[in-house]
Order: C-alpha cells, then structure tokens, then sequence
C-alpha cells in the first residue's frame, strides 16, 4: 500500500461510513473502476476501529447518560433496550442473510442500481424529515426497534446506505428527527463493534504484523476524522433541510457507473 492509497482509502471509509451514500457501494465500484482491492484483515479492522471512535466521539454525552442513566432513569432504560432489540434483529438478518445478500448483490451493475435506490431513499428523507413533530425515545415501541433494526440488516446489500435505511426507517415509524438520528447512529455502533471485532479475531492467528502497519494505522486515523465530520454534515444537511443534496449525489454516481459498466 502506498502513502497515496493509504489517505484516500481512509478518507473514504471515514466519510462514506457515516453519509447516506452507501460506504460498501463506493467500495465495490472503486475496485472496480481503479483496480482497488481488499488490502486486508488488519486494514479492515483499524478503518473500522476509526469510524466506531467518530460515533462514540460525536455521542460521547448521550453514551454517558446513557450508561449514568442504567440505573434510576427508565427513559434511558428503554433505549438501551430498543438499541439491544435493533442490534440483536441486524444480527439475525447478517446471520441468515448476510452471505445470500452480498453474493447476490454484490456486481457492480447491481450496485450501481442500488445507489440509484439509495438516492430515492435519501430523496424521500429530505421531504418527511421536515416536520419537527414526532415520537421521543420514552414514546418510541418495541416494534420501532425491530423496523429499524431490519432496515440496518438490509444494508449489507452494497449501494443501500445504513444511515439513510435506518433514517428512513425511523422517521417512517414516526420518530421525532433529534430521535430518529441518536438512535440511528447509537444502533450502528454495535453493528461496527462487532464487525470488528469478527475481523480482529483473525489477528491474533497471524504470524507477522504487515510491514505497513503504520500506513494502516495513518488510514485509520483519518477515518477517524473524516467520520467526525462526515456524521457532522449529516446532521447539519438533515436539520437545515439540505439532504436532498446526497441523493442528487446517489443518483449521479449511480448514473454514472451504470453507464461505464455497462458500456465499457
């Protein structure tokens, strides 16, 4: 891996994990279009330790009172729950459908298509995320957890972004925005932590660490920080009214590496 690879690969991990563009997507057409491969299972598991640290620097108070919150308040109780119920629902989808889904799905044509459906997805946000009216956490049902929890489990499919399915999932099911986007980026943190910690057992079965461990370590970094800024701007657009702006993004992309593969 090269200095050049290491700063971009990390830079698009950190802000496609966290926008509503679909960080598997642009994965699967990046290989394709500039010969980008896998470079990893100990790269793999430090880009992902970086963006679980942007969720947890951004959240840091709503995870304190979260945790503080355990013991004497039932509003903080039923989240912890409903974000259990959610990450045990994503868990059974990738259990079961996990490998279908990606073999399937996973083609560069079919990406491109679903980014397409990303970009209505995203489309749809922007108009019904307007109202501030809606449900908070004490309001919110165990029925919400599971919604929202199989629309995460769905995007494993590469081009259908997590963030906007979970968004779109909870606002679907009437969650007040402020709600809809705590509870969103605390259920990803689970699905993240997990995911490496699966790809971090295979560390400890290595003889010899890579002999660019720190342009790994560099690429982590900047996922870090470009999660932080990416989750930043996606409640910024969200709140202001500008998230039609990442669909028109979506349905470039898509449009764009449909065509190529298509035709070239």
């Amino acid at each position: 891996m090269s200095l050049g690879e290491a700063i971009f690969l990390g830079l698009l991990q950190g802000f496609t994990e966290f926008l509503p563009v679909s960080s598997s997507g642009h994965l699967v057409i990046f290989q394709q279009l500039f010969g980008i491969s896998q470079q990893g299972i100990t790269f793999e598991v430090l880009v992902h330790f970086g963006t679980m640290l942007s969720i947890i620097t951004v959240f840091w108070g709503d995870l304190v009172a979260l945790f503080k919150g355990l013991a004497k308040s039932r509003e903080q109780k039923k989240l912890f729950f409903l974000l259990l119920i959610g990450t045990i629902v994503t868990g059974v989808v990738g259990i079961f459908l996990g490998s279908f889904l990606k073999g399937l799905f996973e083609e560069p044509v079919v990406t491109s298509l679903m980014l397409l459906i990303t970009g209505f997805i995203v489309h749809i946000i922007a108009k019904i995320s307007k109202s501030p009216q809606g449900k908070n956490v004490k309001e919110m049902s165990l029925w919400d957890g599971i919604v929202v929890g199989l629309f995460q489990g769905a995007a494993i499919i590469p081009g259908i972004s997590r963030s906007g399915s979970t968004i779109l999932a909870s606002l679907f099911q009437g969650l007040k925005r402020q709600t809809a986007i705590k509870y969103s980026f605390l259920l990803a943190l689970p699905a993240i932590a997990g995911a490496t910690f699966l790809e971090g057992i295979e560390i400890f079965h290595m003889e010899e660490l890579p002999a660019y461990l720190y342009l790994y370590i560099l690429a982590a970094v900047l996922a870090f920080l470009s999660g932080i800024l990416a989750i930043k701007i996606f409640i910024k657009f969200l709140n202001e009214g500008k998230f039609h702006y990442f669909s028109y993004y979506c349905w470039f992309a898509g449009a764009f590496s449909l065509l190529y593969f298509l035709f070239f």
